[in-house]
């Protein structure tokens, strides 16, 4: 027996009084925490939702997340977390796919309503038994029905006592959809055995103790903040700060405001942390309060170039490692006490075995490219009713990532690009992520992607879709012209487009798929 919410029962005896989270002006204790979720666990069984049964969540980073989502694992169910972007047809396919019965959705706000793109998604799904609605005060009232019914209203005068589900470690207790930045998204099933070790090897890792505070910006729908930040708080005790959407200012506030140890981001949280008004990085830098002691980088590869100025700017370390919505989802990191390789993900967290693969699974050389795979407690169960996709990934157990790495003689792994992201001109393999790499270098650049577009003669061409600095200009013959003289004449961009921004899913990766619509 094995369900992840033993973690929260245990830290509400621990720590009855400390606080489990705080957003904005609210705060929860972890005795509050866990009677909360025992209240929602009741009240889901009492409409006959049963053990294994889907329940999906749309809500941004509020202190409703974490007690809807320890309240499904505390009745055996299954969770669902869905992106609060969405829009009902994307909903629709979410629901259908993952088979789910109950649905929990914030109302949301004037600028994103979720309610919207709900309720029209749910006219012609007929499996669905209860939609939950987390209303915002300063939207006009959602009318209950016999379907919908408010948050508060269904918690209310229900049993604050309950034993937990008795699961077993490889019961599905999260299906994780993929970002489907190169096609449709796949349900990766996660077990209560995967998310555990995940969350409990994460706060080693990264020395969590008692005393850090966490803040979680990254969208807890997504798997690198529910398990790395989320759950790995709530194995270690720790109090974490929820901030709904990302602003490097609000950022900068809440680390200063609430003692922040603890700060984990994508590539472009960083990017614009940097980028934000010098004096508010002085004010930061001469806070006399400042605990910040630790960054955390992953979801996608982060540029040399903007990892030291980062670290110029703020003076915390960044620690970059890899993983994916498959591997629950560390695989790999730079680990702190050891020597931390600027550009590499580190080597494998405990429990986990990696290799560099050619086309026919045989493992290559060190410093040769290749497949990265892995094997270990964090490989997903499978791909949720896609069982052809299931198969194609998981071969003797390995998990085959779809990304271009290679190995170094002190066992350090580098991530080049993905395969399917490699641009094959006239013949040559060209990888993006190395022309990003000089091109970010630009002192005009701030932001940068690199893509293939189709040629007539070569088969595919070069493309750059670059956002420059505040002020700056720059015309696309003169990058070229700069960029001629750092790569050989093949690998230079033929193509140079200035834009205003790039297209960024709700993770804060850049979806390359949408560059050259």
């Amino acid at each position: 027996m094995f369900n992840l919410s033993i973690a929260l029962e245990y830290n509400s005896v621990r720590f009855p009084k400390k606080k489990a989270f705080i957003q904005d002006d609210k705060s929860i204790s972890f005795d509050e925490f866990n009677r909360i979720t025992n209240q929602l666990a009741n009240a889901i069984l009492d409409i006959g939702i049963k053990p294994g049964d889907k329940i999906a969540i749309q809500c941004p980073n509020i202190i409703e997340f974490p007690i809807i989502y320890y309240g499904i694992l505390k009745m055996g169910g299954v969770i669902v977390p869905l992106s609060i972007f969405l829009k009902k047809d994307e909903i629709l396919f979410f629901l259908k796919n993952s088979q789910t019965k109950m649905f929990f959705a914030y109302q949301g706000n004037k600028d994103l309503q979720i309610y919207k793109e709900v309720s029209s998604s749910i006219k012609t799904y007929k499996n669905l038994s209860k939609l939950i609605i987390i209303e915002n005060n300063d939207l006009e009232r959602i009318h209950p029905s016999k379907l919908i019914i408010s948050y508060n209203s269904f918690l209310n005068n229900k049993s604050e006592l309950l034993e937990f589900y008795p699961s077993d470690p490889s019961d599905t207790a999260v299906i994780i959809y993929t970002s489907g930045t190169t096609g449709d998204p796949k349900g990766a099933e996660l077990t209560h055995s995967n998310l555990g070790w995940n969350a409990n090897l994460t706060a080693d890792l990264f020395e969590f103790n008692i005393e850090d505070i966490v803040l979680t910006v990254l969208p807890l729908f997504h798997i690198y903040g529910q398990s790395c930040l989320m759950n790995a708080s709530i194995f270690k005790g720790l109090t974490n700060v929820l901030l709904p959407r990302f602003d490097p200012n609000l950022v900068l506030n809440e680390i200063k405001k609430n003692n922040v140890t603890v700060f984990a981001g994508v590539p472009t949280m960083f990017w614009s942390l940097c980028n934000i008004h010098e004096l508010e990085k002085i004010r930061y830098s001469e806070s006399k309060n400042q605990r910040w002691r630790i960054a955390i980088s992953g979801g996608a590869a982060l540029p040399v170039e903007l990892l030291n100025k980062f670290e110029k700017y703020f003076q915390v370390p960044i620690y970059e490692g890899y993983g994916m919505s498959e591997g629950s989802p560390l695989v790999s990191y730079n680990h702190p006490g050891y020597k931390r390789k600027i550009g590499s993900v580190g080597f494998p967290v405990w429990g986990v075995k990696v290799k560099i693969v050619d086309k026919n699974d045989k493992p290559v050389s060190n410093g040769k490219l290749g497949q990265l795979i892995f094997k270990g407690h964090n490989v997903m169960k499978g791909y949720f009713n896609n069982q052809e996709a299931s198969k194609k990934a998981l071969k003797g157990g390995w998990m085959h990532s779809g990304d271009l790495a290679y190995k170094d003689d002190d066992g350090y792994y580098f991530i080049v690009d993905r395969i399917k992201d490699v641009i094959i001109r006239g013949g040559v393999n060209i990888y993006p992520r190395e022309i990003e790499e000089v091109l970010i270098k630009h002192p005009k650049i701030s932001l940068v992607a690199v893509n293939g577009i189709y040629d007539e003669r070569l088969g595919e061409e070069i493309k750059a879709y670059v956002v420059l600095k505040k002020t700056e200009k720059l015309r696309p013959e003169e990058l070229q012209n700069w960029v001629k003289k750092k790569v050989a004449s093949y690998k230079y961009p033929r193509h140079i487009e200035i834009v205003n921004n790039l297209p960024i899913s709700a993770s804060g990766k850049i979806l390359k798929r949408l560059l050259n619509k």
